[in-house]
């Protein structure tokens, strides 16, 4: 009697502690189905989707398993089964038959059974007609698994075409899609019209309060009057967006054609506020603290004119240089000359207290950049620059004008944090010189790119090669700031910042005098590892020279560092945090640590 009042006891207990009305077993099985069919049929199941995420409550449960029937034929038609038989049996009852106001108030085993019947194959399978030069997809032919995503794929490229050509109205005329079940055949045959051959009409422009709309069409550039194209739109769209006047943009096609050939374009518009303001901060244990501010106006005369004043001071606390100083004042004006062309007028103050050498600079530039695709963009501008700088070897007084030209190659899916695509920027500047400058060309090359492994990039292999080299000056008489130094964050950790650079020969019993090289080469490698959704590590190793004239004559050096890294993923980009020591040369010893936003490249 005891034992039995023990048992009911603990039988009471289990009771208590099962959640009420949830569901103790969710049976699925695929009878006749491959291990690739089940898995997919599996991962599209509203109900093991419910069980993965904890629900017991009866009433979601039985939602899910209404929703389940519709889940479950829509992924057995995309991968070509046209006759399922489908069972959802919840305690013995099929789901689909119990009144949704006589829903279960406890569920205790839901029985779910996918029989797929047979692979259908296409019979037919037409879309016509086609603009010249359409490509369909290859899925879609006589006798290929008759899967519905194909059908789909093949209408969306013919209209695709046709709209690409400038019939921007073509739509589906008829279709006649039908399944042959004892034959286990599908035959699609869809008809386009293509609709006539339309030109893009005037621009609308809604929402736009500050900026004007002249302004807004010049920028958007859409080529009024000139056969319709899906791509100019998108990239008028893109020439606002790029402006970061707006906060959302978009071009919508106008439903009626204006007689004869005209379709009309209307741009509604979302602007930011005019005005932003961003601090930022890094720091490393021997270059030291860099601090930065920035105020930004998007529109300052009402023509998406932008203007950033900047200041920045560097190597706080560094333990080989003094602190540096920077202001920067810059106005840029997109739409001047064409769409694609942004003109930028900039000026910046500098004091320089670098381990070789000190620097008062200050420079005044105009430069053009077009943007010729998403991924390729040009420059070139004109820039004076003059400078006071005293060194081991003396005072000097410099003053150039520089013709830069350059050019940017960006195919990265994410700018902070890169797994996939490439990143080259190359710039050639001729300079004229005055005072004690020489005439020559700078020429500088950093190359970027990336590869990732794995499920979802989960590791990644990142390169970075920077090269350049003064071309017709002597060292001497080349202004500092266009020469080259390697060591610090921006070349190679573990080294201190712009710890190597030239030596020259001291002058009877003078001692040697270091100063920056007229030829430069720097690489790094890196292996990014994501450990959770949030944290990753990082291995890395750099390695970078300088020399005067060639990096293996009289002055040329070599030095190298390597270390571990940590990230954290903030959503707008990783936090950095990476420990490096020197594994070659003699310019640094001991550890160092580099904590900054995004990725080291």
């Amino acid at each position: 009697m005891v034992r039995f009042r023990h048992a009911a006891c603990a039988l009471l207990a289990l009771l208590a502690l099962t959640p009420a009305g949830g569901a103790q077993v969710i049976d699925f099985e695929t009878p006749g189905a491959d291990e690739a069919l089940t898995e997919t049929l599996r991962r599209s199941s509203a109900l093991l989707g419910a069980e993965r995420e904890g629900t017991i409550d009866p009433q979601d449960l039985f939602a899910a398993a209404l929703a389940e029937y519709a889940r479950l034929v829509g992924t057995l038609y995309g991968e070509g089964y046209y006759s399922p038989v489908i069972s959802i049996r919840i305690d013995g009852r099929e789901a689909a038959g119990i009144p949704p106001l006589d829903s279960p108030d406890r569920i205790g085993r839901i029985a779910v059974r996918v029989d797929p019947g047979p692979a259908f194959a296409f019979g037919t399978a037409r879309v016509a007609p086609l603009a010249a030069g359409t490509v369909l997809p290859p899925e879609f032919r006589a006798g290929a698994r008759a899967r519905s995503g194909a059908v789909t794929a093949a209408v969306g490229a013919g209209i695709d075409a046709w709209r690409d050509a400038g019939n921007a109205k073509a739509r589906v005329a008829a279709q006649r899609v039908v399944a042959n079940h004892p034959a286990a055949r599908l035959d699609a045959d869809v008809t386009l019209d293509p609709g006539p051959r339309l030109r893009f009409g005037p621009l609308t422009v809604e929402g736009a309060e500050r900026l004007r709309e002249r302004r807004i069409r010049r920028i958007a550039g859409l080529p009024e009057g000139r056969v319709f194209s899906p791509a100019e739109l998108e990239r008028a769209a893109e020439r606002l967006r790029r402006t970061g006047v707006f906060r959302s943009v978009t071009l919508a096609e106008d439903e009626a054609v204006t007689p004869p050939d005209l379709l009309g374009i209307t741009a509604t518009l979302v602007e930011e506020r005019p005005r932003r303001y961003s601090f930022g901060a890094e720091i490393a244990s021997l270059d030291g603290a860099t601090l930065s501010a920035l105020w930004l106006h998007r529109n300052l005369l009402g023509g998406a004119e932008r203007l950033t004043v900047e200041g920045q001071v560097t190597n706080l606390g560094a333990q080989d240089s003094g602190t540096d100083y920077s202001l920067g004042v810059a106005l840029e004006r997109p739409a001047t000359i064409n769409a694609d062309t942004t003109a930028r007028v900039a000026a910046e103050v500098e004091r320089l207290d670098e381990a070789d050498f000190d620097a008062d600079t200050a420079t005044l530039g105009l430069t053009l950049t077009r943007i010729a695709s998403e991924r390729f963009s040009t420059r070139i501008g004109l820039e004076y620059g003059v400078g006071r700088y005293e060194d081991a070897t003396g005072r000097y007084s410099f003053r150039q004008l520089s013709l830069p030209l350059g050019a940017t190659y960006d195919t990265r899916d994410d700018r902070l944090d890169a797994t996939r695509g490439s990143f080259v920027d190359a710039e050639v500047r001729p300079f004229l010189g005055f005072g004690d400058s020489a005439s020559g060309t700078r020429i500088a090359v950093d190359g970027r790119a990336y590869r990732g492994f794995g499920e979802d990039a989960r590791f990644v292999l990142a390169g970075r090669i920077q090269g350049g080299a003064v071309l017709g000056a002597a060292l001497e008489r080349t202004p500092r700031d266009y020469l080259f130094y390697s060591g610090g964050g921006g070349t190679v950790r573990g080294q201190p910042y712009q710890s190597l650079g030239a030596t020259l020969p001291g002058t009877g019993a003078a001692d040697p005098v270091t100063l920056g090289g007229t030829t430069f080469a720097a690489a790094s490698v890196e292996l990014r590892a994501r450990i959770t959704d949030t944290i990753g590590l990082v291995g890395f190793a750099d390695a970078g020279a300088v020399g005067i004239g060639g990096l293996s004559g009289a002055g040329s050096d070599v030095h190298a560092g390597a270390g571990l890294g940590l990230r954290y993923d903030t959503g707008f980009g990783p936090i950095r945090l990476d420990v490096a020591a020197p594994v070659a040369g003699d310019t640094g010893e001991g550890v160092q640590i580099y904590v900054g936003i995004g990725q080291a490249f």
